[in-house]
């Protein structure tokens, strides 16, 4: 089964802010993507492109008035406790931001649920002859089992210095299986390959994309690399991402820069111009534009990410 994406699961976490404090690595963790991320208490509105992979959020602490909202859409706003639990599966990139309403500190687990694990659940709970089933979201959700396997797994990224691999691959098998017999979707249709590039190709793209935010790039060079003409390439990328080609580069480029923002203290002006804006006034409009903030407020939200002794320095950037 082809699943649009628009990033890998492991390229996902660059497109949150705050800092990734564990993560699970080596032959223990194949198949399934464990990360641990201590979030800043306030975030703008950052847009968060879809994965192929269904992926697990556990709310470990911290207490968030968070909205989100598809591409453009009208906002949901959800109250986030400890201990809630978030399953995305839908293939289209959203738009994410939240507020703290505590002062504890916000941590989140990231457990993404690599397609081998779902294919062999499905394959021992339907036959050999079963797919890769596709599962429904939850927002909220409180499930004992799912909280117990988690916990498994933190304490094994955590407190261990080399994992087990037969206990986290069991671990990780379980918690498909009790995805699949549990929050299948049976009525979502399955996405058609014909709608959106192919996984290889879109990663082609995206590599392309990066690598050229400071000095642009042209919808031909890209359709080129993928051997499409630009009409064709444009209607199969937007139905990976949402978005048209050039509406995507510009998203990347304020992604790039919002994260400048957050990990260094270079000047407001030399960030601009390292994504690709030559006018501070340019890049300024469309960092509110896409943001809803400007890049000197959007830095100063997000000063506690960074080393105390840096924030005297930031105020003159």
């Amino acid at each position: 089964m082809d699943v649009p994406l628009s990033t890998s699961a492991v390229e996902h976490r660059k497109y949150f802010p705050g800092r990734m404090t564990h993560l699970g690595e080596g032959a223990a963790w194949q198949d399934i993507l464990v990360e641990i991320h201590h979030r800043p208490a306030v975030s703008e509105t950052m847009l968060i492109p879809a994965v192929a992979e269904p992926q697990l959020q556990w709310q470990i602490s911290g207490h968030l008035r968070c909205e989100d909202r598809e591409v453009d859409g009208q906002w949901e706003m959800h109250q986030v406790e400890p201990g809630d639990l978030f399953l995305i599966t839908e293939p289209e990139p959203y738009e994410l931001r939240w507020q703290a309403i505590d002062d504890q500190p916000v941590v989140v687990m990231h457990v993404t649920i690599g397609l081998p694990l779902l294919a062999r659940a499905a394959k021992e709970l339907f036959g050999a002859g079963a797919g890769i089933p596709l599962l429904r979201e939850f927002n909220g959700e409180r499930d004992p089992t799912i909280l117990a396997l988690l916990e498994m797994l933190r304490r094994e990224l955590v407190e261990q210095r080399t994992a087990s691999v037969s206990f986290v691959q069991g671990v990780a098998q379980a918690l498909a299986l009790h995805l699949v017999r549990t929050y299948r979707d049976d009525e979502r249709p399955q996405p058609r390959r014909a709608t959106a590039l192919p996984a290889f190709h879109l990663q082609q793209v995206l590599r392309l994309m990066e690598g050229a935010l400071a000095e642009g790039i042209q919808v031909g060079r890209l359709a080129a690399e993928v051997g499409m003409s630009e009409s064709h390439f444009s209607r199969m990328f937007k139905g990976n991402t949402g978005f048209s080609p050039s509406r995507y580069f510009i998203r990347l480029r304020i992604s790039k820069a919002q994260e400048l923002l957050r990990q260094t203290t270079r000047p407001i002006i030399e960030i601009g111009l390292e994504v690709g804006y030559a006018s501070p006034s340019h890049f300024a409009h469309v960092f509110r534009r896409e943001t809803g903030t400007t890049p000197q407020a959007y830095r100063e939200h997000n000063q506690s990410d960074l080393p105390p002794a840096y924030l005297s320095r930031i105020a003159t950037a």
